[in-house]
């Protein structure tokens, strides 16, 4: 546990959550029985999720009416952002970093994943986002026994790890951060548009207490800086069901 003390003072509350592996399985939807009980968490506090993927996979995953079931839905670590439906804000990660850092960064993702061997490659190994570019070895068209498969490599090989360490080594003192998430993919994006980005946006709506939830809390998982905020109470989960046992315990006992 990360942050702030624990409990409920009757101030207004929100409570942030990560996407995959804290309210889903990776890359699947949500069980009718969680969004049920974050429908009635709502009645409790404030709800949002901050996920890195970009809003359609975000809306594929947690519902078509995913505006209408969250308070805040921040796609992209809120560099995309909506707030009671409505979008606040949009950035643009061409714009911020130029188009030569841009072409350097993506030349040298596409040849290091040439050289890597692999059980399978499929396709769209470089993914343009608003906010960062998602990068996968094994390609984000991979099947789901595909994803489980490289997954399973990546944790005996470190495929991602090392090659971010390439990219950190390489890009050192460009303004990039590199950032492992999910099962295939890593992210990359300027510094300080990981997922602490949303708590800005945040900041100035009143609240007393901000919970975050998420599963990526590790060092150079995509919810540590989060996690670790001083401004958030962080809890880790492994699961969408330790997601939801840990809500019980804070909301409603």
């Amino acid at each position: 546990m990360a942050g702030a003390e624990d409990g409920l003072d009757g101030g207004c509350e929100l409570c942030l959550f990560d996407v995959d592996g804290t309210l889903t399985a990776p890359r699947q939807k949500i069980t009718p029985e969680m969004a049920d009980f974050l429908q009635a968490l709502r009645k409790k506090v404030k709800v949002g999720v901050v996920g890195g993927s970009d809003f359609e996979k975000i809306q594929e995953q947690l519902g078509e009416d995913v505006l209408e079931k969250f308070d805040y839905v921040f796609p992209e670590n809120g560099l995309v952002a909506y707030k009671d439906g409505k979008l606040l804000k949009k950035q643009s990660i061409q714009r911020h970093l130029g188009e030569e850092l841009l072409q350097q960064l993506i030349n040298y993702c596409l040849s290091y994943i040439a050289k890597i061997k692999l059980p399978r490659k499929r396709g769209t190994f470089i993914e343009f986002r608003n906010g960062m570019l998602n990068v996968s070895p094994v390609g984000r068209n991979c099947s789901q026994e595909e994803r489980i498969e490289f997954n399973e490599l990546d944790k005996r090989e470190h495929i991602r790890e090392k090659f971010v360490a390439d990219l950190q080594r390489d890009f050192a003192g460009k303004g990039l951060t590199f950032s492992i998430g999910g099962q295939i993919s890593f992210d990359v994006f300027p510094d300080g548009w990981d997922k602490r980005y949303c708590l800005g946006i945040v900041g100035n709506d009143g609240f007393k207490k901000i919970y975050f939830l998420g599963d990526k809390t590790m060092p150079g998982g995509n919810d540590f800086e989060i996690y670790t905020d001083p401004r958030t109470i962080g809890h880790s989960v492994t699961s969408p069901e330790q997601t939801r046992q840990i809500c019980e315990k804070l909301f409603f006992n």
